[in-house]
């Protein structure tokens, strides 16, 4: 969110942001793996840069037999960890270099599971196909239509089944992307909706990320037919000094930076 002459706060439809976050992604994959790879760990479900995990937080319930989709799930560690815990998941992503990664770890660690490519607007699963759908920092915010998002999710959900997912916290869009002292004052408003946009010398958008207020997302959700079961906003845990781009120690023990919606179908 920082000035620059390639960045921008403009208005970005889904095809133009579908197209640039899928360029930005296939060649983002290599560089992002070797950087938050052992962080995200191989077989593992990480819900954000705060580490708190679902092997702890258990935020999806009974997993064991249940059909789980990751959306946006990258390299599907989070996939493979559900797989170990005896669910069937299946793992989603729109790019193709994020994919390839999923491939060769699950060479790695041979546990394998369902790679899907697709656009989480359009889900090529049939209605009430899973019992679970879950995303870490996936999908939600990429998109410029997330209502659309849940309704989708919902489609593919089961009545009484659970839809839970994590994002950038809403009110970190006050401050810039910085982990250090300068990302301690408030510089946009929290209720501009303006995407955040990188774009090349000709203004063609290479990567796009968009903002929605907490009421935005909670009225997404009852739209879609959800109820809203629990908001998490992890603390920053004593001890943890990593720094994840804007994420830092500093920052995270003053304000959240992550949001954790816990959400489900309500049964026919």
């Amino acid at each position: 969110m920082d000035d620059d002459s390639r960045v921008a706060r403009r208005t970005v439809g889904d095809a133009e942001a579908r197209r640039a976050n899928r360029r930005w992604w296939d060649g983002d994959a290599d560089a992002y793996q070797a950087e938050h790879g052992a962080f995200l760990g191989d077989v593992d479900f990480v819900w954000c840069p705060e580490g708190l995990r679902e092997a702890d937080a258990r935020l999806l319930g009974e997993v064991s037999g249940r059909r789980v989709l990751e959306l946006g799930a990258g390299a599907a560690a989070a996939a493979r960890w559900l797989a170990t815990q005896g669910a069937r998941p299946v793992a989603l992503d729109l790019s193709a270099g994020m994919l390839r990664h999923a491939a060769l770890a699950a060479d790695h660690t041979g546990v394998r599971v369902p790679l899907v490519q697709a656009d989480a607007l359009a889900l090529p699963f049939a209605d009430a196909a899973f019992d679970v759908v879950c995303t870490a920092f996936g999908a939600v915010p990429f998109v410029a239509d997330s209502a659309a998002v849940m309704r989708e999710v919902a489609r593919v959900l089961r009545p009484g089944g659970r839809w839970v997912f994590s994002v950038t916290h809403p009110m970190r869009w006050i401050f810039l992307d910085d982990p250090g002292e300068h990302g301690l004052t408030a510089v946009h408003s929290y209720f501009d909706r303006s995407p955040y946009v990188e774009q090349d010398e000709h203004g063609v958008a290479t990567y796009v990320e968009q903002h929605r207020t907490l009421g935005d997302r909670i009225r997404e959700l009852v739209g879609a037919g959800f109820r809203l079961v629990d908001l998490v906003e992890p603390e920053w845990p004593e001890g943890h000094e990593g720094i994840w781009g804007q994420w830092s120690p500093l920052r995270g023990r003053l304000f959240p930076g992550t949001a954790i919606f816990v959400t489900e179908k309500p049964p026919a």
